[in-house]
């Protein structure tokens, strides 16, 4: 259960990532240090920084840059590849297109997911069939993300075999029926200065306050700004303060279930009060888009401490879940 934390974790997860092929990976000294302090980090807050996780500095700046670029770009080339229900909900949305607890966000931005065949899902994952649209401009742009969401890919898998052994199982307990194909979502969010509306909204807010809804989040965001904000137990938000090369990472509803609550799925929210325009693009891990979810076994006799009596968790279909989000996240 997440508590009244004052600053987020920073994790090096080198060790882990050097034996994260290794079936006996569970025995070695480095790998044991890392798994106790993701454990840490997943009860106490939902979020920590992983540094030492082996993707180059110049490539996360190279995605901030690229995207930057493309969020300067006139409306009309941007609107080439317009977010609509029919695009599986893939492509760009404007500022205040995309909507949280009822409110617009003061973002613009653009979705990509997972590509899958026609059918694949039947109704489950109608909504969401369709190819990324990646624009024309900049050039190499979709070349440079695909690798990018390669790395990201990647590197969740490694960091989840830690936080398996920190639940109790064995590194794999993510993979086959749960993720052995995992699906992602990824987030390129452009935010205005500050300020935006003048008052001429409701909200002001980057976005809302909200939880994740897969496995694991990895925030590629501007170092120069501090918007991200996470709420501790007592309320209070707490700035996720850039640290170069670094990702801030959090855990998501489907792990909080798979957890049996043990580990939380944290509020967060995005306030710019920077003048400039910041850039983040947000890297989201998933269960299999059909996988249907509920507490491993390992953890239904465990529960967050101070909560009482034991409780399992209700299951829930990974794409259901989503889905309903997403066709109650965007103003169309």
């Amino acid at each position: 259960m997440a508590t009244d934390f004052k600053s987020l974790p920073v994790i090096d997860i080198s060790p882990l990532l050097l034996k994260c092929d290794d079936p006996d990976m569970a025995e070695d000294p480095g790998v044991i240090q890392v798994v106790q302090q993701l454990d840490r980090a997943c009860r106490d807050a939902g979020f920590f920084y992983v540094i030492g996780h082996g993707i180059s500095e110049d490539l996360i700046k190279k995605v901030r840059e690229i995207t930057r670029e493309f969020f300067m770009l006139p409306y009309d080339e941007k609107l080439k590849i317009k977010m609509t229900p029919a695009a599986g909900y893939r492509g760009y949305q404007r500022i205040g297109e995309n909507v949280t607890k009822g409110k617009p966000d003061i973002h613009e931005a653009i979705d990509c997911y997972r590509e899958f065949k026609q059918g694949k899902y039947g109704d489950l994952g109608k909504a969401m069939e369709g190819p990324n649209q990646w624009p024309e401009k900049p050039h190499e742009f979709k070349e440079l993300m695909e690798e990018y969401l390669r790395l990201c890919t990647d590197l969740s898998r490694n960091i989840l075999r830690g936080i398996a052994l920190a639940l109790g199982g064995s590194p794999y307990e993510f993979e086959g029926k749960i993720a052995g194909e995992p699906f992602w979502v990824m987030r390129l969010i452009g935010y205005p200065g500050a300020p935006f509306t003048n008052g001429k909204l409701e909200n002001d807010v980057g976005c809302g306050a909200h939880t994740d809804y897969g496995l694991l989040t990895l925030v590629n965001q501007d170092e120069d700004k501090t918007a991200l904000q996470v709420r501790n137990l007592g309320g209070d938000w707490i700035s996720a303060i850039p640290i170069p090369g670094s990702f801030v990472c959090n855990i998501g509803d489907m792990l909080k279930i798979l957890s049996n609550g043990v580990y939380e799925s944290t509020l967060h929210r995005v306030i710019n009060n920077s003048p400039l325009y910041r850039v983040c693009v947000a890297f989201f891990y998933e269960t299999n888009f059909d996988a249907v979810v509920e507490p491993f076994d390992i953890c239904k006799d465990k529960y967050p401490e101070g909560r009482g009596e034991s409780q399992i968790f209700k299951r829930a279909v990974y794409g259901e879940h989503l889905v309903s989000k997403v066709q109650t996240n965007f103003a169309m």
